[in-house]
């Protein structure tokens, strides 16, 4: 409601500046919910829960298995997005954990965490990125080139911290592994190739995907096979377009106040990383990035780590948390606000440090 009302006043008092500001922020936003409806129907095939399945059989002890699984979580937020990664792979490695005889914890808070720091490698792995660089028509081919180090180092220094705290849960016992006898390679398979192609060769696929999406997914509602009030569910439709009219809010103050340009434009990378982890945390990242990119930003791709590595501190700080709970909770687990932020508090100063790095390597 916060967000509508300011959305309104932004439109009443600098109608200009707040169209904009929605022109920037809604292609992310349309694309996720592509990605979503994707996601979802690949679920239901059981493309998730074989890709869990196979790594359980595959992995001779815990260490195996988590790492598996930080390469598994970071391809599916890479090509699915961040938010589809939490939804739907919180539950399969919860389950797969448990069918091991190991502790969850490892691959219950890395799933968070994990989908975060790869929320780096493409565009639409994260709706900050497009947000970000919404003043440029950068290809996904052209964003690896710039960020496959930096989101490189991210996973791989968040993966090595969890397994350092959560070492003593990284255990997994000789054991029959359930079957995926439900898995279909059809649709969603298909859906998953096709989007994609469409996020690495295209600037601006939003409707494309999204139509990828819908297509796919209108097959499933006319098959009788999906339910529409589960789909309005899963993509959480009220949330997206709350975050949608605060981040059109806080676009519009940003075009108007010219005060978050002139700080980032006097920071260097490191700074510009710092700020947009701690607006990450106070705003969210959506609306942070909406704010903090008004205009052309100096250092876009400082100001992208900030905002996806930032958000591991807090709940506050990306929709992922919220997406990750309920995904969790409908496993049975019961996640800790409080374990995943002390987790944050040392996953990001170390992956934020290590992308960084690797991003002033690039040059």
């Amino acid at each position: 409601m916060v967000g509508v009302i300011g959305c309104a006043v932004a439109f009443g008092v600098d109608s200009p500046q707040a169209s904009s500001a929605a022109s920037q922020d809604w292609p992310p936003f349309v694309l996720v919910s592509g990605l979503l409806l994707v996601g979802l129907v690949a679920n239901d095939d059981g493309l998730f829960e074989l890709a869990g399945n196979r790594l359980a059989r595959l992995s001779t002890n815990g260490f195996v298995l988590f790492f598996g699984a930080a390469v598994l979580i970071g391809a599916v937020t890479a090509v699915l997005n961040l938010d589809t990664s939490v939804a739907f792979l919180t539950p399969v490695l919860v389950y797969t954990a448990r069918s091991r005889g190991g502790g969850e914890a490892p691959l219950l808070y890395g799933c968070l965490l994990l989908s975060n720091a790869g929320s780096l490698f493409l565009p639409g792995s994260n709706l900050t990125n497009l947000i970000v660089l919404g003043h440029t028509r950068i290809t996904g081919a052209g964003f690896i080139s710039h960020m496959w180090a930096p989101g490189t180092a991210a996973l791989i220094v968040t993966a090595l911290v969890i397994l350092v705290l959560d070492r003593r849960s990284l255990r997994i016992e000789p054991g029959a592994v359930a079957s995926s006898d439900g898995t279909t390679l059809g649709l969603g398979l298909v859906a998953v190739v096709l989007s994609v192609v469409l996020v690495v060769a295209l600037p601006a696929p939003a409707l494309e995907v999204l139509g990828v999406g819908v297509a796919v997914m209108a097959v499933r509602l006319v098959a009788g096979t999906e339910q529409l009030a589960h789909v309005f569910d899963v993509l959480g439709v009220p949330l997206l377009a709350g975050l949608f009219t605060v981040a059109v809010t806080l676009g519009t103050i940003g075009r108007a106040w010219s005060f978050p340009t002139t700080v980032l434009a006097h920071l260097d990378i490191w700074g510009t990383a710092g700020v947009a982890a701690v607006c990450s945390v106070l705003f969210n990242n959506l609306p942070a990035a909406s704010l903090l990119s008004a205009h052309a930003p100096v250092h876009p791709y400082a100001l992208l780590v900030g905002l996806n590595l930032g958000p591991n501190l807090c709940v506050t700080g990306s929709l992922a948390w919220l997406l990750w709970m309920r995904a969790a909770r409908v496993a049975g687990a019961r996640p800790s606000l409080k374990r995943a932020s002390r987790l944050g508090l040392w996953v990001v100063p170390l992956s934020g440090l290590a992308a960084l790095a690797a991003l002033a390597f690039m040059g």
